[in-house]
Formats: structure tokens, C-alpha cells, sequence
């Protein structure tokens, strides 16, 4: 990749008309062709039993581990998060990951990527506060504590979704400048740091933006979940 070149949307394989196959595109259907792959060829042959493969091992600690923080964060039952954050997670990760193969431009360094994804995010806030609240009691969420907060309430729901998706994008486009200016000026030795770290940031990268996608999803369901665990609580501090 050039380093003059700012996004992977630059980068044209190939053109017919006004439809164009760049970096962003192929490298994205790349990455998600081999996640789909690999989520089959593990799934086909899951065991219970005690003896099992290691790419399912490898598997159930990753979903363990992605439960594990959904249930930390949100206390709430992490089965109804899991799959849309732990697909995020997975996504970026992986296309974090594969920026040591040569020639491989990771997608998450393009803005339309990262702008999509908080897109999405911003999509399943509502989806979820409206399906655990109900829309009425969900709308009245930007009203309070006054009516006059709605505003507000409604530019920070759009602040933060370009905050995430600029957020990815600076530092997965940083990473792939800084290591090809590196490789250029040290062709030896800052290749093999520069993989370290690339990984090391790439799964920050990947951690973060699942966080707060999450944060952000609770945030909108943290109500009805408080009113649910409020009468339990009082019944147990009454038989206490």
C-alpha cells in the first residue's frame, strides 16, 4: 500500500462503470469468507464429550470470555448481547490480525468500515431499549429530566456514533502509516516490532469499540432492568 494513499478505498482491483471493487470491499468479503469458513469447520463437529478438538476449545473460551465481559459490564444475562457484540468483536479483531499478512489492507482502516459499523451500533441501541422497554418507555428516556433535554439527548446519540466510528478508523489507519513509513526507513528491524504491536493495538482496537457498543446498548435497557431486579432485591433484603 502506497503510503501516500490515506484509505484502503483508494485502492481499485477492479472497475466496471460506475461500480467499483476497491481494497475496503475485497479485503471485507475476504475476512468475512474466512470467518464463515472457519465458524463451519469448527461447528460441524462439536463434542461433549471430554476428549475434543482444540479448534473448539479455542472456540468456547473466546464465546466464554466475550460472555464473561457482557455479564461484568451490563449485569444483565449476556445471551441477548452476545451475538451482535461478539460478531463485532470477532470482525475487527480478525481484520486487525490479518494486517501482519503481506499485501493485506485492513478493512477497519477505511472510514466508510469504521462508519458502518457505528452505524450499526447506533441502529441496536434503539433495537434493544425498544424491545426491553417498550417504545413508549424508551422514547421518554430523551425527555428526562426535562423535556428541554431532547435536544441534546439527541445530538449525543449521533456525537458518539461518529466518535466511534472515528475513533477505529484514526487508530487502525495510524498503525498501517507508521508501520510502512518504519518499514521504509528500517527495512529490518522495525517490520518485527511493528507486528507486535500491531497486534497488541489491533485487539485493544477491537475491545474497546465492543465495550462501548455495549455500554452504550445497556445504557438503553439499564431502566427496565432495574425496575425487574428491584423487587428481588427488596425480597431478599426482607428475608435478610
Amino acid at each position: 500500500m502506497n503510503i501516500t494513499q490515506i484509505t484502503p478505498d483508494q485502492v481499485i482491483y477492479w472497475q466496471w462503470g460506475g461500480f467499483a471493487v476497491n481494497a475496503t470491499l475485497a479485503y471485507t468479503w475476504g475476512v468475512m469468507l474466512l470467518l464463515t469458513l472457519g465458524s463451519w469447520l469448527i461447528t460441524r463437529r462439536l463434542s461433549s464429550e471430554l476428549r475434543f478438538s482444540r479448534w473448539q476449545n479455542l472456540l468456547e473460551i473466546l464465546v466464554g470470555g466475550i460472555r464473561d465481559q457482557i455479564q461484568e459490564v451490563s449485569s444483565q444475562k449476556p445471551e441477548a448481547y452476545l451475538p451482535f457484540i461478539g460478531t463485532i468483536f470477532i470482525f475487527i479483531a480478525m481484520s486487525n490480525l490479518l494486517a501482519v499478512v503481506p499485501g493485506f489492507i485492513p478493512p477497519t482502516a477505511s472510514l466508510s468500515t469504521t462508519t458502518a459499523l457505528a452505524l450499526a451500533v447506533f441502529v441496536s441501541v434503539p433495537f434493544f431499549g425498544i424491545s426491553k422497554q417498550g417504545l413508549g418507555a424508551y422514547l421518554k428516556n430523551y425527555v428526562e429530566p426535562s423535556v428541554f433535554m431532547l435536544p441534546f439527548n439527541v445530538m449525543g446519540e449521533f456525537s458518539r456514533t461518529l466518535a466511534l466510528a472515528v475513533r477505529l478508523f484514526g487508530n487502525a489507519m495510524s498503525g498501517v502509516k507508521i508501520g510502512a513509513i518504519l518499514l521504509a526507513l528500517a527495512p529490518l528491524f522495525f517490520p518485527v516490532v511493528m507486528q507486535v504491536l500491531g497486534l497488541l493495538t489491533g485487539m485493544i482496537q477491537a475491545y474497546i469499540f465492543a465495550i462501548l457498543a455495549l455500554v452504550y446498548i445497556t445504557s438503553a435497557t439499564r431502566a427496565h432492568h432495574e425496575k425487574e431486579t428491584a423487587p428481588l432485591e427488596k425480597g431478599e433484603q426482607k428475608n435478610g
